[in-house]
């Protein structure tokens, strides 16, 4: 993979999902700009870019939860990336293990193909 493909938005970012490596289990989406990027795939830790706090955000610096890479993979048209990684910790800042875990009830029953169009 070259950095140089990867599609940032306007504001300089790039969708992250993090999955754990072992598990498979969705960790959490994250952004990374160029710099968070790089430091990601140099480096052994996750590194993201905070849209609240406007800076970079070493995943684990504060809590001690690390994500530690494994792979970095982009998708088919170089707009996002994929970090399989292994926690050290929850990976959500609210301790569960993964950012999903709040379930969303579903208002009717799913539509078939054959009654979409």
């Amino acid at each position: 993979m070259d950095i140089k493909d990867i599609k940032f938005d306007d504001k300089g970012l790039v969708p992250a999902v993090v999955q754990d490596a072992d598990t498979g289990e969705v960790l959490t989406l994250a952004y990374m700009d160029r710099e968070a990027l790089d430091r990601t795939l140099s480096g052994e830790d996750v590194w993201f870019y905070s849209r609240s706090r406007q800076e970079l955000w070493h995943k684990g610096e504060t809590s001690g939860n690390y994500l530690k890479v494994r792979e970095v993979w982009k998708n088919c048209e170089d707009n996002s990336i994929l970090v399989k990684a292994r926690p050290t910790g929850p990976a959500c800042h609210t301790g569960n293990q993964t950012c999903f875990f709040q379930e969303l009830p579903r208002q009717n029953a799913p539509i078939s193909h054959q009654e979409e169009g």
